[in-house]
């Protein structure tokens, strides 16, 4: 018996069948060896040009892709994976404006305050007495001294008061102390403790001032509430006589001379700020002629009248002024039948002042001033109303001047000579 494994048999095989080809089989054999390795040899030789082409290709083709991919990258989805976010976003941005009027307003704005007039009041039920706002207005810090800071206001927005509160720009609430007051200039100055004052008005030139020139006014209208307000116009007009009530009894007994301007000022405003382009002070904002049909009528007393009246109120408390010492009526108020029948005036006298009482030992008395004298001259100007008396008297002399004065009595004119003194009425 004999074994064997299957590579001993193949080998076997394979000799025996060669061995039984015919020559011709054996040619046509060795002839197809010889086609498959020429198929072959060229084969290979094809697969190697295919590579190598193809290897140029990716060549190219990478170093395009790397000179358009700069361009390309921020349209690639993921971009944002390698470079900053070119999304474009809103953004915002404070940006400082600096013009005229705000650098006029940064200049002063902290230097005007709140006013509050508190007044005590009873209770019509209880009998009680207490005290509650009665009204408020602006004011202007214009001066600071030995810790106090001292205040410009009107007349009217601290009459009446038991108690005044300034309020400054940054909240602070100070009790203040009436330092003096004027009706008849409508002016007033309180004091407060400085320590919390920064800002100080700069007084400007109200003479200089232009028609037509731009200015600002700065208050708090209708309260606390709209404090600071800040309103633009120009100077409409100068030198502006404003008659005015000043009793409350219905009739005009002064005329308040004013610089008009179309800047907003309202209820609360009084008192307060009108600068100039720069920041100074040239008048304190007063009144405004409230009715429908007109707009744009506000008015400011000059700073230049307002600075004497201001430094007396700080020394005495008050105005000084001379007086005569007399009662006033305008006669165009009196009846032509009084004119005719009692006064005995001349027909072509139609305008002047009744003298309606004289107060004892007073300078119309010494200089022989009887009643119902009729003045129709002072100092050598014309006299047509009382407003014009009291101009005169209180702007154009002073205590101790001897004025020369004529009136009519009972028909005849007379020359009086009276030497002024000091007092608080005509």
């Amino acid at each position: 018996m004999s074994y064997y494994n299957n590579d001993d048999e193949h080998k076997q095989n394979e000799n025996e069948s060669s061995s039984s080809y015919s020559p011709l089989q054996e040619r046509l054999m060795r002839d197809e060896e010889e086609n498959k390795k020429r198929a072959n040899k060229k084969s290979g030789g094809s697969k190697a040009g295919y590579f190598f082409s193809g290897l140029a290709g990716v060549i190219v083709g990478a170093l395009i892709m790397w000179l358009l991919l700069p361009s390309m990258v921020g349209q690639l989805p993921n971009a944002n994976n390698n470079k900053a976010d070119n999304t474009t976003t809103i953004t915002q941005t404070a940006t400082e404006v600096t013009t005229d009027i705000t650098s006029a307003v940064e200049k002063v704005s902290d230097a005007v305050v709140g006013i509050t007039n508190i007044q005590e009041v009873t209770d019509f039920w209880n009998q009680r007495s207490q005290e509650q706002e009665a009204g408020s207005g602006s004011g202007v810090i214009y001066k600071v001294e030995d810790g106090k800071a001292f205040v410009i206001t009107n007349y009217h927005v601290v009459e009446g008061a038991k108690q005044l509160e300034v309020t400054l720009a940054d909240g602070t609430k100070e009790e203040a102390t009436l330092v003096g007051s004027d009706i008849w200039t409508d002016l007033a100055v309180v004091s407060i403790n400085s320590k919390n004052v920064d800002t100080v008005a700069q007084f400007g030139d109200s003479e200089a001032i232009k028609q037509g020139e731009t200015v600002i006014a700065i208050g708090n209208p209708l309260g606390l509430d709209f404090y600071g307000s800040v309103t633009t116009g120009v100077i409409s007009g100068k030198d502006r006589a404003v008659p005015v009530d000043l009793n409350g009894d219905g009739t005009e007994d002064w005329e308040t001379e004013v610089l008009q301007t179309d800047a907003a000022i309202n209820p609360g405003n009084s008192g307060g700020a009108l600068v100039n382009i720069s920041g100074n002070l040239v008048g304190i904002n007063s009144m405004k002629i409230a009715e429908s049909a007109i707009e744009g009528l506000g008015f400011s007393i000059p700073i230049n009248t307002v600075i004497p009246i201001v430094e007396e109120l700080e020394r005495n408390g008050e105005v000084r002024r001379p007086t005569m010492g007399i009662g006033l009526l305008d006669l165009t108020d009196v009846p032509a039948f009084y004119q005719q029948q009692t006064l005995r005036l001349p027909e072509e006298v139609t305008t002047g002042v009744v003298v309606s009482e004289i107060v004892q030992g007073s300078a119309a008395d010494k200089a022989g001033v009887k009643q119902y004298d009729v003045i129709v001259e002072m100092g050598g100007e014309k006299i047509e109303n009382s407003i014009d008396l009291r101009q005169h008297l209180y702007n154009k002399t002073d205590i101790g001047d001897t004025l020369p004065i004529k009136v009519y009595r009972q028909g005849k004119l007379v020359e009086l000579q009276l030497t002024l003194t000091e007092g608080t009425n005509v």
